[in-house]
């Protein structure tokens, strides 16, 4: 059989869309979906929001793309802003959150490099993280789905237990360069680390000098009902990604650190030939100039309260398929007593989009903006789902 046009490496669903509404997306015959998935939690604003696509459209017949060879008005206003909203000094801007997982990776080494340390360069990651699919971030996991068939990984990574600090405690060696990990896992199931996790992370790291990162493409901008997931830990990371939302739709990611930490990365160590382009720091804007206030994010905060409620009410009454409720602000999981990549491909079929993800969890990732109407469509949806499924027999 001949390979199709597109590489095959996606199980491509049914769902076919051809234009987007607010939370609505419709499909190339009509088909209407709630869109609980936003794009892998990257439409934070929804479908064709008229203040983004205004900024997109605007720029797009102005300037798109310049390179980093010239000065980058457009991208020092952006990185000031985000300076100013974080704990960052400076910012790297890229096209994707795995290069502001690279950029983050080489930020980490580099450090300790320009210190005369060039022996600490392992990071210390955690079992059922996902970083992303470039080598550098495979190898920084020890999922068999993401490293099979891909030797010779890359050296300078080891992997712990997830919200264990002991176990992160025991693999630390003169080697080690610091840690990465996600503050609330995405792929790996919405599962939060604890603050004393994160915190003692934090305490060894200002105790060995060492570089903590994290990766926030998944829980920035908004999405948990803070800025950034770190901001509701109260624990200050030294470099961060940040990439999904950030752009509302529009591909872009972004590398922060603190001005101690980014002290090796000088002229000639990184680059990028389409990152923080004009077109993409457009979007940037746009999209902060809606999240980045108390009233957005206290409205994220109370939304997903009012989702996770509703959903923990609704669960009791279809407990056989049904266990529990996780996670922060608008960055939901539903844990599931059966097969969870199953359940959402029925949820397809009804016209509801969700995500999968490890450890047997429905991710449910809303834009960022949705109301009271919504909620209600999809727990009632959900609901009538659950009632109608066949739990498939196991194998």
């Amino acid at each position: 059989m001949a390979i199709t046009p597109l590489m095959p490496v996606y199980p491509r669903s049914e769902v076919r869309p051809v234009r987007g509404d607010g939370a609505y997306l419709y499909g190339e015959n009509g088909e209407k979906y709630l869109d609980f998935a936003a794009g892998i939690a990257v439409n934070i604003l929804g479908h064709g929001h008229p203040h983004l696509t205004k900024a997109i459209q605007e720029q797009a017949a102005t300037l798109m793309h310049v390179s980093n060879l010239y000065g980058s008005p457009q991208g020092e206003s952006f990185a000031k802003r985000l300076t100013d909203l974080t704990f960052a000094d400076t910012v790297f801007f890229t096209n994707s959150g795995v290069e502001a997982i690279e950029c983050a990776i080489k930020t980490a080494r580099r450090y300790h490099y320009a210190k005369g340390n060039p022996h600490k360069h392992t990071l210390i990651t955690f079992k059922q993280a996902f970083h992303g699919r470039t080598m550098a971030a495979i190898s920084a996991t020890d999922q068999p789905k993401m490293i099979d068939g891909f030797a010779p990984l890359l050296e300078g990574f080891k992997v712990g237990e997830f919200d264990n600090l002991e176990s992160a405690k025991a693999l630390m060696d003169e080697n080690t360069a610091g840690f990465l990990l996600e503050p609330v896992q995405g792929e790996g199931g919405i599962r939060p680390a604890s603050k004393e996790f994160l915190q003692g992370l934090r305490d060894l790291c200002d105790e060995h000098d060492l570089m903590l990162v994290f990766d926030e493409v998944q829980t920035g901008v908004a999405r948990t009902g803070h800025l950034y997931a770190y901001q509701y830990y109260g624990v200050t990371p030294d470099i961060m990604s940040s990439a999904k939302g950030i752009g509302g739709g529009f591909p872009m990611g972004a590398c922060l650190a603190s001005e101690k930490a980014a002290a090796g990365m000088v002229i000639g160590t990184h680059g990028s030939t389409y990152g923080g382009n004009p077109l993409a720091m457009a979007a940037g804007e746009a999209v902060f100039d809606i999240v980045a206030n108390e009233d957005f994010l206290a409205q994220v905060r109370s939304t997903g309260e009012r989702l996770r409620s509703a959903l923990e009410q609704m669960i009791p009454n279809h407990d056989h398929i049904f266990e529990s409720v996780r996670g922060l602000g608008l960055m939901l999981g539903i844990k599931m007593k059966t097969d969870s990549r199953a359940f959402v491909a029925y949820l397809r079929t009804r016209g509801i989009l969700t995500v999968s993800a490890g450890d047997n969890v429905v991710r449910v990732l809303p834009p960022l903006n949705i109301e009271e109407q919504h909620i209600r469509e999809f727990v009632d949806g959900l609901s009538a789902a659950a009632s109608a499924y066949e739990v498939p027999e196991a194998a």
